[in-house]
């Protein structure tokens, strides 16, 4: 009698393990490659896009949007589950899920996490990635600050760049910026500059420049891709224009990641909101950068 009741008991453990191993080989299998923006000094992850057969596309829309949210934290906000931190387009630590924010009625697809990495050193505005995507061609791990000879070059373009848009040379002495990166973005050895700058036109007025540059064939810097903006208090949610100053509508980098393998890493970048983020990722093809996706998380009402 005993003897039946251990191997029916056995029996019982064994199908457990197998069903357990089969569920989590099945949500395995649901968690498609993403990538994510890790945000707050390392310690919030937000979700970017996912990456199906190379290429970005958006979260999928849902009419039942209170189910997909459930499904999506169930797949991807699992607590202790790990991610890939990327940093200078390379895996440079990891990123582990402590808990979703599911609950939260203005961060309901963030997470909270906790960044471990000896490289990364994310503060502020220097933020970064995370995946669970293995890219078939590894990034060139390059993430710096400017030399000297790099930030001269490059400010010379940006003020000739404002003043092409009737910024007058004595504003231009309050010149500022948010951000000035070095990146490889193909592991060639030469870098390219991501950079947001940014000048005070007047009281109740900012003059915003996001760019990407690259050396030319004569070794000089020159703009792969730029966006200006002129923005005035009247714009903006808040009505109050020095808001801007710290960062909110300014497009910042978050890095670099290639997820097509086809050697060169697409660029990630922020743009922060009243109510919530904004993310693009831009594209190299044939000597030219464009901007191949923006997305959407809405946070919270201002």
């Amino acid at each position: 009698m005993k003897k039946s009741l251990i191997c029916a008991a056995l029996f019982l453990l064994t199908v457990f393990a197998t069903f357990s191993q089969k569920r989590s080989k099945t949500n395995l299998a649901k968690a498609k490659p993403i990538v994510f923006a890790v945000l707050n000094d390392g310690k919030t992850l937000e979700p970017i896009a996912n990456i199906e057969n190379g290429n970005l596309v958006e979260k999928g829309s849902s009419d039942d949007a209170e189910n997909a949210l459930k499904e999506f934290v169930k797949t991807y906000y699992k607590p202790k589950t790990n991610y890939d931190l990327i940093f200078g387009g390379g895996v440079a630590g990891k990123v582990l899920v402590g808990k979703p924010n599911s609950n939260s009625d203005c961060a309901a697809n963030l997470a909270d996490i906790t960044t471990t990495s000896a490289k990364a050193k994310l503060k502020g505005l220097i933020m970064g990635l995370a995946t669970n995507s293995k890219s078939k061609k590894p990034g060139s791990g390059v993430r710096r600050l400017p030399t000297a000879v790099e930030r001269t070059e490059i400010e010379k373009l940006v003020r000739n760049e404002f003043g092409k848009e009737k910024i007058a040379s004595k504003v231009l002495n309050n010149l500022k910026y948010h951000n000035l990166t070095a990146i490889d973005s193909n592991n060639d050895t030469e870098v390219e500059l991501v950079g947001s700058y940014w000048v005070p036109t007047s009281t109740t007025e900012r003059a915003l420049l996001f760019f990407i540059a690259e050396k030319d064939k004569s070794g000089k810097y020159k703009f792969g891709f730029k966006e200006f903006q002129s923005i005035k208090q009247d714009d903006v949610i808040s009505g109050e224009i020095k808001d801007l100053d710290n960062g909110i509508l300014h497009e910042l980098l978050l890095d670099i990641f290639d997820t097509d393998g086809d050697g060169v890493s697409e660029i990630f970048t922020i743009d922060q909101a009243f109510e919530g983020n904004n993310f693009n990722v831009y594209k190299r093809d044939k000597g030219e950068w464009s901007k191949i996706l923006e997305t959407y998380n809405y946070h919270c009402g201002y």
